[in-house]
Parts: structure tokens; C-alpha cells; sequence
């Protein structure tokens, strides 16, 4: 009788698990109801209806794989039904670029992967494991079919995670131009420019030519200094090279 108690209340819950999941495949009626009216599915993403739509049919697999299964297979059926009509409706009004990334994903989950793992625990697991192993499965990816949404989350925390660093940055930096210019105040000394007379820049033309003629006599490979007049009417002195001749 005991048994008989706890199959009652098995299938309760699992009648009532059945409406729950039911309400979790209409939830994305709204974000439709969006992509009908814009006529476009741009800014929506088909991953998590996918990964839906594959996670149904490894729950239908699972099911067929175990006895007392009939409340899985019925929920799991109508999740694929849903599913397929959400990714068709994507289909048809999602750009070229979207259109062509989502089939890619379908034929990776449900062509390639769905019979990767059929024929991988059909042949290599044996038969007593098999629904424990299948079970497992199905559980890993009816989690990602709740954490697939948040592919939409992660390029929004990057931008908010990028825009905060550049805040900091400026507010650190902001001020360094006017650091640099209170550490160097030598550059804002204005430059002076020295003018001589006339008569000041003969005596100093002389005195430059007596310098160069002592510095003459002080070595005797050199020749005496010629003077030449430059542009400015300065006289500008010039030593010549001349090569020293060796007595034998």
C-alpha cells in the first residue's frame, strides 16, 4: 500500500512538474511577439531556443531508455513541437548573418550532437548504465538551458567593466598636464636677446683674431689665420691645415 501512496504522489509532482515546464516553453511568447511586430529578430539571440530544443530530445531519449516514462516523453514532445516553431520563427525574420550562424548551431547540436551521443551510449555503454548515463547528460544540459540566456549579459558586463577602467584612468590622469608644467617652471622663463654695438662686435672680431694667432704660434703644423668677411659684416678667421715637411 505503501507503494501504491508514493506512485500517487509521483505522478501529482510530476503532473505538476509537466505544467511548470509547459509555462517555461510559453515564456518566450512576448520576445515573439516582439520580433512579429519589429519584423525583425535583430538583438535576439537563437541559442537558448537551440539548446531548448536539443535538451527536449535528449529527455525524449532518456525517457525511451527507462520504464514508467510516459510523463517525460509527453512534456519533452510538446517542448521539441514549441521549440521548432520558435527557431523557424527566428529563421524567417532573422538578418542573413543570424540566419546562417543559427543553422550552423543546429546542425552542431541536433545533427552532431544528438547522434554523437546516441550512438556513443548505444554501442560503448552497456545496457544496465545506459539511463543513468543519459540521465546525467540531460541534466548538465537542461542547465544550460537556463544559463544560455546570459550570452546576452556577458558583452554588456565587458562594455560596463571597459567603461569603468576608463573612467578610473582619466580621473587618475587628468591632472598630469598641469603637474608636468608646475615641475618644470624653467619653461616659462622668457628668452633674452643680447644686442652689441657696432664697436662691441669689432673689439670682440679682434680679440678673437689675436686668440687664434697665439693658438697659431702655439702650433707649428698649423697656418696662420686668414680672415674673411661673413653676411653680417663680421670677420670670420679660418686656420688652414698644412702638412709638416720632415728634414733627413
Amino acid at each position: 500500500m505503501a507503494a501504491g501512496f508514493s506512485g500517487h504522489w509521483a505522478f501529482a509532482f510530476g503532473l505538476l512538474g509537466n505544467i511548470v515546464s509547459f509555462m517555461v516553453y510559453l515564456s518566450p511568447i512576448p520576445t515573439f511577439y516582439q520580433i512579429y511586430k519589429k519584423k525583425t529578430s535583430e538583438g535576439f539571440q537563437s541559442v537558448p531556443y537551440v539548446v531548448a530544443l536539443f535538451s527536449a530530445m535528449l529527455w525524449i531519449y532518456y525517457a525511451l531508455l527507462k520504464s514508467n516514462a510516459t510523463l517525460i516523453i509527453t512534456i519533452n514532445s510538446v517542448g521539441c513541437f514549441i521549440e521548432t516553431i520558435y527557431i523557424c520563427f527566428y529563421l524567417f525574420y532573422a538578418p542573413k548573418k543570424e540566419r546562417v550562424q543559427s543553422l550552423k548551431l543546429l546542425f552542431l547540436l541536433i545533427a552532431c550532437g544528438f547522434g554523437f551521443i546516441v550512438l556513443s551510449t548505444h554501442f560503448l555503454v552497456k545496457a544496465s548504465v545506459q539511463a543513468n548515463v543519459v540521465g546525467w547528460i540531460c541534466l548538465v544540459f537542461s542547465l544550460c538551458v537556463f544559463i544560455a540566456p546570459l550570452c546576452i549579459v556577458i558583452p554588456n558586463v565587458l562594455g560596463f567593466s571597459f567603461g569603468v577602467l576608463q573612467m578610473a584612468l582619466y580621473v587618475k590622469y587628468r591632472n598630469a598636464g598641469k603637474m608636468s608644467e608646475q615641475k618644470h617652471p624653467s619653461d616659462n622663463i622668457p628668452n633674452h636677446i643680447i644686442v652689441l654695438e657696432d664697436g662691441k662686435i669689432s673689439e670682440l672680431t679682434e680679440q678673437i683674431i689675436d686668440i687664434v694667432k697665439i693658438s697659431a704660434l702655439s702650433r707649428p703644423d698649423k697656418v696662420p689665420a686668414t680672415s674673411q668677411m661673413n653676411s653680417s659684416g663680421v670677420e670670420a678667421s679660418q686656420i688652414q691645415n698644412s702638412p709638416v715637411k720632415s728634414q733627413v
